[in-house]
């Protein structure tokens, strides 16, 4: 197979959805020698942040000279953005030669009818890319829930839990206590965890751990504070286990001094267990971390803004950021969001800020139709401006050609729609 012909192999395993269970992963990656346990692993779950949290550890981790890989889904605009070691992503040939090897597995699997699924294929491949590379260490994003997502036949050395709100509800629990089982799945025997988790899904993970035999590190306010701030970067201050630490970040959101603390306290945790990593050069990865597609800002005058907020939390802390961070004129909003997410809460929660909202949808065939995000605007009562495109390089041309310097536009509501306006913005 070329490139093309192994993404489009790839791809052709998304009609059989999403499965959790890890007996397809477990018996791919026992074909393969067991490459996960190959390099240490760190195993970041949770429902916002994820994304942020393993690019601050590869970044630091970087610095500090170990040879880092991180495994994230889903990609923004590429899918080799899935699979990045210090900072690069794989090239088209490696890919090809990874789906090469575990072509032969997946085919005797189908004969058995045992299909493994996407995710599975994927993360598979992303276990032996880091094992053929040889890394010192894998940060790895969980995919869905925690307890039965691929990526949990890892032995991690850390597992890491950031917020935890209401998500993918169909699947893992209509209760946050539910989902916060789910995620607290990753929880290993004597691994130390550390979460940013509050209330209720925290004494969950709490009890999860007390049974694993575990203490837990706890996150929260008193953990971090925001100093100083501009357009596009924020300082804070953050307290460690073993110290405080000023940092400066380009990514935006004072969930970002959540993300960074997290960050900070699991390298605290590496430092304790005699893992050689300087001060110097946790501030330095900080401030070189870099995550597209959330919270970021691609031009200005005017200002463009992406975020694949895709949740109700996600969406929440968007707007306080928008409201509290940025000064503009007016705030033009391309919109697109997945039909099997909380659309009317996540319009109720973001359509006041507007004062244009332009509907559209990603070419993934979840997404919500743009004519039904305006009825749905309209019956809460939107009283400005509604414009319906059908596709989200056309809504961002209209976002341009009416915006004025001093206006922000923002996309958001589904990764799938930021990773189709930065195509076409790059372009």
């Amino acid at each position: 197979m070329n490139y093309d012909e192994t993404i489009t192999w790839l791809y052709s395993f998304e009609k059989f959805g999403i499965k959790l269970g890890l007996n397809r992963i477990t018996f791919i990656c026992k074909e393969l020698g067991k490459p996960q346990n190959s390099y240490k692993c760190v195993i970041v779950g949770g429902t916002n942040g994820k994304g942020s949290v393993c690019r601050f550890l590869q970044s630091i981790l970087t610095t500090s000279g170990y040879k880092t890989g991180v495994y994230t889904s889903p990609h923004i605009q590429r899918f080799s953005e899935r699979f990045i070691i210090d900072n690069k992503e794989i090239s088209e040939s490696d890919v090809v030669l990874l789906a090469n090897k575990i072509k032969p597995i997946i085919e005797e699997m189908n004969k058995k009818n045992n299909t493994p699924t996407f995710f599975e294929i994927v993360t598979a491949m992303a276990f032996l890319y880091f094992k053929e590379k040889k890394v010192d260490y894998a940060i790895v994003e969980v995919g869905l829930g925690g307890r039965f997502d691929a990526t949990n036949i890892v032995e991690p050395i850390l597992s890491l839990i950031t917020n935890i709100t209401l998500e993918h509800q169909d699947i893992l629990g209509y209760k946050i206590e539910d989902i916060a089982f789910e995620k607290a799945g990753i929880i290993k025997n004597k691994i130390p965890v550390i979460t940013a988790a509050k209330n209720s899904a925290l004494e969950i993970i709490k009890k999860v751990a007390d049974e694993k035999h575990i203490s837990i590190a706890i996150i929260d306010n008193t953990s971090w504070k925001k100093t100083k701030g501009g357009v596009d970067w924020q300082e804070f201050l953050i307290t460690g286990f073993l110290r405080e630490y000023i940092v400066k970040t380009s990514l935006l959101g004072e969930l970002q001094g959540e993300n960074i603390a997290l960050s900070i306290a699991a390298i605290e945790k590496l430092q304790m267990n005699g893992v050689y990593i300087t001060d110097e050069a946790i501030i330095e990865g900080i401030e070189k971390a870099v995550n597209p597609g959330r919270m970021e800002i691609v031009s200005f005058e005017p200002i463009i803004i992406l975020d694949g907020a895709h949740n109700i939390a996600g969406i929440s802390f968007l707007k306080k950021t928008l409201v509290d961070d940025f000064v503009y004129n007016k705030l033009i909003l391309v919109l697109g969001i997945l039909s099997d997410k909380n659309v009317k809460e996540m319009l109720e929660i973001i359509a006041p800020i507007g004062d244009i909202i332009i509907t559209t949808k990603s070419q993934n065939k979840r997404a919500t139709e743009p004519t039904k995000l305006k009825e749905m605007l309209e019956n809460l009562n939107f009283q400005n401006q509604i414009v319906v495109k059908n596709k989200v390089n056309e809504a961002v041309k209209y976002a341009l050609s009416i915006a004025k310097k001093d206006d922000i536009i923002c996309v958001t509501g589904s990764l799938f729609v930021v990773g189709e306006a930065r195509d076409y913005l790059v372009k």
